[in-house]
């Protein structure tokens, strides 16, 4: 969390303390629900209480002290949302090595499921966020009364997200490796045109440079791989192989921005809720159609067992945290973090398959970082948590972990709290 993030906590005292901003009356949340009889309804994506004060007067109070703030080119960089995006984007790229490791894993013992083994994946994130989100919204009646509107987009959502994920791995059967890991810059291209397209995201010149940059590494690492003779040698077919990449990418790219688009506008449980259980019936429908010859000749022993657990909690954190990049960052950089996955890859592949690092691998590693500090150079300290789809007081948007709202909330209560002690001792 940012360090200008301060969330009530119920295990404070009551305030009794009332602000006046115009036609804006500010109190602190537990005071202002004590006498509310539902309050399950008013609960934010973080299990907090978004009250009636939560307007667009105050938030835009916020915002508008946030962005006054004196601020320098590097000011984001100083901030502690900065490193922990960063932090959780090498979290996620480590999540992306150890689903492939374990997928190796997978396929050593002569088991190639990946229908099947991803249905484990929606299943587990549905056991996990769906009895969070009956809870935070009062049960059942209520969860599906105020979400059912919204579930045709979370078939979109989990379509896409299911269809990438099966054209991703479909390409990998067919293809090199070289060929698959170039398509996946075809992602980024697909975030940045959608986004700038669809959801009027403006790119700053040292975004787009960033964005370069970590292109420019993972070129760096690619090209190693093919001096070094480990892109994989020649695919089986490589034009149906760079076809089903290409889809993937696409599908892949669309997904992000759309969950991008989602978690801010939505509760975090309440999509993955969703995702979940959509999930496990796309995927278990083609698992049906087109891996039951796999799974009837699959090795099922304990090893294969324990692989697919691994796999299963990786994605599980996966899927978790990859909203917070998204509502604290956006749906590109969190696509040019993932690049780092490969070189992360090749260093679990030194312990356990025995690679030998080419003296290029660091240097496409640093370029990547660098290229993710690039990104942010010359923003405001709010950094893309404020989200342009959202209005400029970011009214349309939820109040949730990582969000320019909650910050601006708190930044406003702040102030409040601080003009009412300084009243006091007056």
């Amino acid at each position: 969390m940012a360090n200008n993030t301060v969330v009530p906590s119920s295990s404070e005292p009551e305030m009794t303390q009332v602000k006046n901003y115009g036609t804006t009356t500010l109190v602190t949340a537990e005071h202002t629900t004590s006498n509310t009889p539902n309050n399950h309804n008013n609960r934010d994506s973080d299990g907090g209480v978004v009250t009636d004060t939560d307007s667009p007067e105050l938030v835009a109070l916020g915002i508008q002290k946030l962005e006054a703030q004196n601020v320098h080119w590097y000011s984001y960089l100083m901030t502690v949302d900065f490193w922990l995006i960063v932090l959780i984007g090498q979290i996620l790229s480590l999540c992306i090595t150890a689903t492939n490791t374990f997928s190796s894993f997978l396929n050593e013992q002569g088991t190639s499921i990946p229908a099947i083994q991803t249905i484990f994946v929606y299943a587990l994130i549905f056991i996990v966020y769906f009895p969070t989100a009956l809870y935070q919204m009062g049960g059942p009646r209520n969860f599906f009364s105020q979400t059912w509107r919204h579930s045709w987009k979370y078939i979109i959502l989990s379509f896409l997200d299911v269809e990438g994920n099966y054209f991703t791995v479909l390409a990998y059967r067919y293809t090199n490796l070289l060929s698959a890991q170039l398509l996946n810059f075809w992602s980024i291209v697909c975030v940045v045109v959608i986004s700038f397209a669809l959801l009027k995201v403006r790119y700053k010149w040292f975004q787009i440079g960033g964005i370069l940059i970590c292109c420019g590494g993972m070129g760096i690492l690619l090209a190693s791989d093919h001096i070094t003779g480990s892109n994989g040698g020649p695919g089986v077919d490589m034009v149906k192989g760079d076809l089903f990449g290409l889809l993937g990418a696409t599908l892949y790219g669309i997904s992000n921005v759309y969950e991008e688009w989602f978690v801010s506008k939505r509760p975090i449980y309440e999509v993955l809720s969703f995702l979940g259980f959509f999930g496990v019936i796309i995927n278990g429908v083609q698992a049906a159609i087109f891996d039951r010859e796999a799974a009837t000749n699959a090795t099922w022993n304990g090893p294969v067992a324990g692989y697919l657990v691994g796999y299963t909690l990786a994605m599980l954190i996966f899927y978790s945290l990859a909203p917070l990049i998204l509502r604290m960052g956006s749906a590109a950089f969190f696509d040019i973090s993932l690049l780092t996955a490969n070189f992360w890859g090749v260093i679990v592949g030194v312990k356990v398959f025995g690679y030998v690092i080419h003296f290029m691998y660091p240097i496409a590693f640093v370029c990547i970082i660098v290229g993710l500090v690039v990104y942010f150079l010359a923003g405001s300290v709010l950094g893309d948590s404020k989200k342009p789809w959202l209005g400029a007081d970011q009214s349309e948007g939820v109040a949730g972990v990582g969000t320019a709202k909650l910050k601006a909330l708190n930044a406003a209560r702040q102030q409040a709290l601080a003009e009412g002690e300084a009243g006091g001792r007056v």
